[in-house]
């Protein structure tokens, strides 16, 4: 069969003038329409791309943890339980929970947590530094679960508790509003209570210079010094360059002050090397005072950074100590 364009070009089969002029338009119109914006189409399709994979990891994390919640509604359900979400009697499905963390942890950032010694038997504070996404966080509460069988009640956020659809996880691994009853009845019970006293303020404006955005936050040393507790810090190594925020902008930083909300979405969820740190615990003290406290734990804490964390931080180098097998030193 001779197509249209033989037909104009050899006059085989005849055609109209008409119908010959209508097909050189048509093609003329595909090439120049190639021509114009086939390099905009690739542009585009790669940009598109290239935001699609800095999302990506992000975006599969909140739909493992929603799927975690649907996972615990359905082992409730099935199994008609009625007890409180931190009884013994979670603690196979807490279980099976914190192994599939565990396991993400160990594919996709290698992750290691040192220093667990220093956590103590009874109660305790545990205030650390907060990554754009405190994904490390959730990896030391399930490797501390599987190691110890321990539980520690984690400071949330109030914006956390608005979020649809969280409500039985949130309970059953143990994350509280932290009013400063709800910390002295978690510490009289003997939990584990932790706390980053940097917040939301510091997942979003932090960068990778590490610095702790604790402002006059001293709640937790209040609490500490009331219930006789010691404090422990903590920081993972890395953590700023598995996720980043966008550059901080002050028409961003006078929307989270004035609704306290995080509308700036994470980015990255590279493979980098993570390493929890638990440094050593600062012992009760009667005689210091809660600001001198505050100080000493923000100094520890920092001490943590100034030893492990390259500053500011390297995402290559972070990736590459993947392929580092010497320990480093506790």
């Amino acid at each position: 069969m001779i197509g249209r364009k033989e037909s104009c070009a050899s006059g085989q089969i005849p055609m109209t003038n008409l119908s010959c002029l209508f097909y050189a338009l048509e093609e003329w119109t595909v090439v120049e329409f190639l021509k114009k914006y086939l390099f905009h189409v690739i542009i585009g399709s790669l940009t598109i791309s290239g935001i699609l994979v800095f999302f990506i990891v992000p975006l599969t994390i909140v739909f493992f943890i929603y799927l975690t919640n649907i996972l615990l509604l359905i082992y409730q359900r099935n199994n008609e339980l009625k007890a409180e979400p931190l009884s013994d009697v979670w603690n196979s499905v807490r279980k099976t929970i914190a192994s599939f963390w565990d396991t993400y942890a160990r594919i996709w950032h290698g992750y290691e947590l040192h220093g667990v010694e220093n956590l103590p038997e009874g109660p305790g504070i545990l205030v650390y530094y907060h990554g754009a996404i405190p994904i490390d966080y959730l990896y030391f509460l399930s490797r501390l679960f599987l190691w110890k069988k321990r539980i520690c009640l984690s400071v949330a956020d109030h914006f956390v508790f608005r979020l649809p659809g969280l409500k039985l996880l949130l309970a059953v691994t143990g994350v509280i509003p932290g009013t400063r009853e709800e910390c002295l009845v978690a510490l009289k019970n003997g939990y584990l209570v932790s706390i980053s006293p940097g917040g939301v303020r510091e997942a979003l404006f932090s960068d990778e210079s590490y610095r702790l955005m604790w402002g006059n936050r001293k709640g937790f040393a209040q609490v500490a010094l009331e219930a006789k507790v010691p404090i422990i810090p903590m920081y993972t190594q890395n953590v700023r360059e598995g996720y980043r925020m966008f550059k901080e902008r002050r028409f961003f930083r006078q929307l989270y002050e004035s609704t306290r909300l995080p509308f700036t979405p994470p980015y990255g969820g590279l493979p980098v090397k993570f390493r929890t740190y638990i440094g050593k615990p600062i012992p009760y003290d009667p005689n210091i005072t809660t600001e001198e406290l505050v100080e000493k734990a923000k100094t520890a804490v920092q001490a943590l950074i100034s030893k492990h964390q390259t500053i500011p931080g390297n995402i290559w180098k972070a990736l590459l100590e993947r392929f580092d097998k010497r320990r480093k030193s506790d």
